[in-house]
């Protein structure tokens, strides 16, 4: 069907306003709601948070398009839906039973190295699905594997067996140094101030590194320090270059 390039001029404005102002409002009660609901990536989402998350994109859609409907009807669609998750998920903090229900439960399907068929079914998982996973974790040959569970939101957890499993800095009696979260203390050019009071240090400490390593603050996009107050300096990427760390 052709359409005039005038009918474009007919547009209703007020529709569109409306329409714009419906738009505002949904992108406000949804991150409201999310913000109710809690943090979660997509990959953790139970089943019932993917079946929430859904339909409250639904209702949403639905009210900022759909102009011959009140929005309250689909900001309180919006809202009962949150808050029967928002419920639901404190419910399931104090109540295993309901976690179990609502979240689901995890499901082996190797255990000691034997592939348990029954769980398969129970998941609706087939082999082919189960080698691409662990393909994917970085296991080739099953046999490596002890245990491969099938968390609640889909994720395929694997246990290597003995003799496949990483050395670890414990199995080498190897001393190793604190581990922590690192402090940002420059981020884009500009001084974290704050963060170098929590760690104890001040402006004048940071000044002197940067003139040891013979660098402006206004060349370093970010700067760290860890909990062994070892700082590291990444520089600007002016020049499409991989950013270099001067320790």
């Amino acid at each position: 069907m052709h359409t005039n390039s005038g009918d474009y001029m007919n547009i209703n404005i007020n529709e569109l306003l409306n329409v714009v102002f419906r738009a505002l409002i949904s992108l406000i009660v949804l991150f409201l709601v999310t913000k109710l609901i809690g943090k979660k990536q997509v990959s953790q989402l139970s089943l019932f948070d993917y079946v929430i998350g859904i339909s409250i994109g639904n209702f949403a859609a639905e009210m900022t398009i759909n102009l011959e409907s009140e929005e309250i009807y689909g900001i309180l669609a919006v809202v009962i839906f949150g808050g029967i998750a928002y419920l639901v998920s404190i419910l399931s903090i104090k109540s295993i039973k309901l976690r179990r229900f609502f979240m689901g439960t995890p499901t082996i399907l190797i255990e000691h190295g034997k592939i348990l068929q029954d769980s398969f079914y129970k998941v609706r998982y087939d082999i082919n699905d189960m080698l691409e996973q662990c393909r994917i974790k970085g296991y080739y040959d099953i046999s490596e594997i002890e245990y491969a569970i099938v968390e609640a939101n889909g994720e395929l957890s694997i246990m290597p067996n003995g003799s496949n499993r990483n050395v670890t800095i414990k199995d080498m009696n190897l001393k190793v140094e604190k581990q922590g979260l690192c402090a940002n203390v420059i981020i884009d050019g500009k001084i974290m101030y704050h963060n170098l009071k929590v760690i104890n240090k001040d402006v004048e400490w940071l000044n002197k590194e940067l003139k040891i390593k013979g660098k402006k603050i206004d060349d370093i996009i970010l700067s760290t320090v860890d909990i062994n107050g070892k700082i590291n300096f990444y520089e600007r990427n002016k020049k499409g270059k991989i950013l270099n760390v001067l320790e």
